[in-house]
């Protein structure tokens, strides 16, 4: 008799203790018929800044709208340059391009696989204007390291697209930095059910751009103030995100417990597991194992029906369309390592312990 697939994320077995709350959410905005930014919106947006420690949030269409927008309220474009690791998705360096700066892209480190604060000394030059921290994998990146290596003038950016929160320092992810930027992806631990994102601030008048840069640069209906986007967050995600708001930190509270459990049964196998953070909290968006053997291992746990993911195949400094676009960059032997070890096992709020169990004896069998 087979045994059942173990699925990498399982979103619908996550959904279905909070049913009737996200299906009374959705009705209530279906029944005010406004969907288009509104009190919704603005309630989701509240309650988020306020789990980040942050005095504002904007609510945004996905992620990288975050980056771009963060970028150009700060007036960093043409002729800047903004150092990016050479580990994360692509989206973290087309921000910069689409804002029409530089992106600068440098290693991260062997053991963190965030960016490297003496690689980042390296690439700083008089052009740097900014220095995107990411919280790769859910594990937050030293923003204060990165700052001292930076020096001054140089502002931080957090990419938090991966880091609901996860904290360093007594901070959370999102207060660490002049912006933040978040997504909100269904498979991220704060997704909605499409696309969606948000960008995090203390600054008064970056969130005040922001909203007009989102919103066709408007300060008022039709009372235009600059050449802007339609880069608006929708009624019916906010209303889905404040309802999974309030299960955030149970959520995050048992992917760390499930990380405790694969650390101790995957010791002794063939996998190494990158360290946690000491003076911080890691919420592990996904939980990754370092293999010399990876498309092995991969192939062998597909056969035992096991899913896996890839986080990320290629490094930023690897990919020819950045480097066509104009994108630099120094060596980066360590993110080039790390993509061709790392692999994703299966990691989502529901996953059961016996379903852990499992992946490690199969990961011992590979062994």
């Amino acid at each position: 008799m087979s045994m059942a697939a173990i699925p990498l994320v399982d979103l619908a077995r996550q959904h279905a203790p909070i049913r009737p709350e996200l299906d009374a959410a959705i009705k209530g905005v279906v029944e005010s018929g406004r969907f288009i930014l509104g009190p919704e919106v603005q309630r989701f947006e509240e309650a988020f800044a306020g789990y980040c420690g942050t005095a504002h949030a904007v609510g945004l269409d996905n992620g990288t709208s975050a980056l771009e927008l963060g970028l150009r309220a700060m007036g960093i474009g043409p002729g800047d340059e903004v150092v990016v690791p050479a580990l994360t998705f692509v989206a973290t360096a087309s921000a910069v391009l689409m804002a029409g700066a530089t992106p600068v892209i440098a290693d991260v480190g062997s053991e963190t696989l965030t960016l490297d604060p003496a690689a980042l000394s390296l690439s700083r030059t008089s052009r740097t204007k900014a220095v995107i921290a990411v919280h790769l994998h859910g594990r937050p990146a030293d923003t204060e390291a990165l700052a001292r290596a930076a020096g001054p003038g140089v502002a931080i950016i957090e990419d938090a697209c991966q880091a609901h929160g996860a904290s360093l320092r007594g901070k959370r992810a999102g207060k660490m930095g002049r912006f933040a930027a978040f997504s909100f992806y269904p498979s991220k631990n704060l997704g909605g059910m499409g696309d969606g994102g948000a960008l995090t601030t203390d600054d008064a008048e970056l969130a005040e751009k922001m909203g007009m840069l989102r919103n066709y640069g408007q300060k008022g209906k039709y009372e235009h103030i600059v050449m802007a986007y339609n880069r608006r967050l929708d009624s019916l995600q906010a209303a889905v995100l404040y309802v999974k708001l309030r299960h955030l930190g149970s959520w995050n509270a048992e992917r760390r417990r499930l990380a405790r459990l694969y650390r101790d049964s995957l010791a002794g196998t063939s996998v190494s597991v990158p360290p946690d953070p000491e003076a911080g909290e890691h919420v592990h968006y996904v939980f990754v194992v370092r293999s010399p053997a990876r498309d092995r291992l991969v192939r062998h746990l597909s056969q035992q029906g096991i899913g896996t993911g890839i986080h990320y195949p290629e490094p930023l400094d690897r990919m020819a369309f950045l480097a066509k676009a104009g994108a630099l960059a120094g060596p980066c032997p360590n993110a080039a390592r790390a993509c061709a070890e790392l692999v994703s096992l299966p990691m989502f709020p529901g996953l059961t312990d016996d379903e852990v169990a499992r992946v490690a004896e199969s990961v011992r069998g590979f062994h």
